[in-house]
């Protein structure tokens, strides 16, 4: 199986529960399983990421290769069904459509379509009624695309951070 992430994973991680100055091993987790081929992300979620100027930046700049094309013909068909499926969101604003299909989401479900993989962000999945904003998971749903947060990741792929006694 292959995992896609978001990238409110990896901001996530670095703001919160994995900040590189005390969980240096997250990081070189993402490595290892990215070496294994057990992860990626997209050049569109690469593109997101590299503009901020941060530690992330740079640390996402240093993996370009992490961060899979969208170009081929069938991701680029699952997109326009993708698009289109949102477009058509009768409850949905037209900013609100435009906000997602103008970042990595939409890519991220049609790339997930076409690998078989599951697509991992913090994201949860809602009632479409009682959202104004077009959610992932709702979207991954629609297509059939498993989805999961970082923690269900880390379980499925067996990882553990142990203590470094200085």
């Amino acid at each position: 199986m292959i995992y896609l992430l978001d990238a409110n994973t990896y901001i996530e991680a670095k703001n919160r529960y994995y900040q590189a100055s005390f969980c240096p091993a997250y990081w070189d987790w993402l490595d290892h399983q990215f070496d294994q081929g057990n992860l990626v992300s997209i050049a569109p979620v690469f593109d997101e990421l590299s503009e901020y100027g941060d530690d992330l930046s740079k640390w996402v700049k240093q993996r370009k290769a992490h961060f899979v094309d969208v170009s081929s013909e069938d991701v680029q068909d699952k997109f326009a069904e993708v698009a289109e499926f949102v477009a058509t969101m009768s409850n949905k604003s037209q900013a609100d459509v435009a906000r997602f299909l103008d970042c990595a989401d939409p890519w991220l479900v049609a790339k997930a379509v076409v690998l078989g993989g599951v697509v991992v962000t913090h994201e949860s999945l809602v009632d479409d009624a009682q959202s104004k904003k077009v959610k992932l998971p709702n979207v991954c749903k629609k297509f059939g695309v498993a989805h999961m947060d970082t923690f269900q990741l880390l379980n499925v792929l067996a990882g553990m951070f142990t203590l470094q006694k200085h």
